[in-house]
């Protein structure tokens, strides 16, 4: 195990938890040592899930209860307003990877605005990367701490960072319409918002209001050219387990063609090892997503030829989460980037 990096999960039992479980136990270069959990200890880890089948079939412990002198790194899959507290104690001993918001955001009053949470850490929030291969890459490439982006920034971010950057569309009258599967909302989630006996429910929640918006604003704006982007957000919650669809409307930039896209997207797919970008009459749908680290995406003409239409595809729980949160960690390590997240 000298090879390994031992690597701690707290969290283990939640549904990024699991997914990260998972894909980390079949990474080759990673050591499980510690299933940390706030509400399920000295559980047996393969019987949290059917398809777990770890050997030796470990147990959970609490969260609280980790040592970080067993592990070179810790990824926190634990929710807003708890993360910053074990940051806080674990800072500078051991490489952070954090799942939740807390080390996202640059400005405080920013992050206690939007999660009505003081932070106990607000020093260190300058001193994480923040997690998003297609714009970061080359931050990830030394070991620091890693702060992994949400998932509806995600499918966001990677499709608007070129355009922008490249001055193809305009920075103005965005429209963002998000679909997630109830997963995004956790394992609390009550299913009967969503099924019923008769049917299946679909609606949308937070409009223009959305947690995630003050994200997508601050790194649009720091990694564009553009001083301010102005755009709409519409997230819905779907029926379906996993998955995450971003219908983007946007103007292209004077003189911009349809093209100019496809070239500016075929870059971005030659450049990202886990972004497609699919073309003619080819579905892009949640099938093509679920279950992968791909980011999927597709244009489609408008009646107006200044305007675009472009989908997003994600799984919301791996590109949106744990997978993401692997790859920065093989980035960050050294490994290749796809390493753990392929089958």
């Amino acid at each position: 195990m000298s090879n390994k990096v031992s690597v701690a999960i707290l969290g283990a039992t939640g549904l990024v938890g699991l997914e990260l479980v998972k894909i980390l136990a079949r990474h080759p270069k990673v050591n499980i040592v510690f299933f940390g959990t706030e509400n399920n200890p000295d559980t047996l880890i393969n019987d949290i899930d059917p398809e777990l089948k770890l050997p030796n079939n470990p147990s959970t412990k609490l969260n609280e209860s980790f040592n970080y002198s067993l592990a070179n790194t810790v990824f926190l899959a634990l929710p807003h307003g708890i993360s910053h507290k074990y940051v806080r104690s674990f800072y500078n001993k051991l490489q952070i990877i954090d799942l939740s918001a807390d080390f996202r955001l640059d400005d405080i009053g920013t992050y206690e605005k939007n999660y009505n949470e003081k932070h106990s850490a607000p020093n260190l929030l300058k001193e994480f990367v923040y997690g998003l291969p297609e714009i970061n890459k080359n931050d990830l490439n030394n070991n620091n701490n890693i702060s992994i982006p949400g998932c509806y920034p995600t499918s966001v971010l990677i499709p608007l960072f070129s355009l922008l950057q490249n001055n193809i569309i305009s920075s103005k009258n965005i429209i963002i319409d998000s679909k997630s599967g109830y997963s995004g909302a956790g394992k609390k989630f009550d299913l009967k918002n969503i099924k019923n006996l008769q049917d299946f429910n679909f609606y949308n929640y937070n409009t223009n209001s959305h947690r995630h918006i003050c994200e997508i604003s601050q790194e649009l704006k720091k990694n564009t050219k553009s001083n301010e982007v102005l755009f709409s957000f519409n997230p819905h919650i779907l029926p379906n387990f996993r998955g995450m669809m971003s219908t983007i409307y946007c103007d292209l930039s004077e003189g911009i063609t349809k093209n100019d896209v496809i070239k500016c997207f075929d870059d971005l797919a030659n450049e990202n090892h886990f972004v497609r970008f699919v073309k003619d009459n080819k579905r892009a749908d949640f099938f093509a997503i679920q279950n992968t680290n791909n980011c999927i995406l597709k244009i489609f003409d408008h009646y107006d030829s200044s305007k675009l239409i472009i989908v997003s595809l994600i799984d919301n729980l791996i590109k949106g989460a744990a997978g993401q949160a692997v790859q920065c960690f093989n980035l960050s390590k050294g490994f290749e980037e796809s390493l753990a997240l392929t089958k």
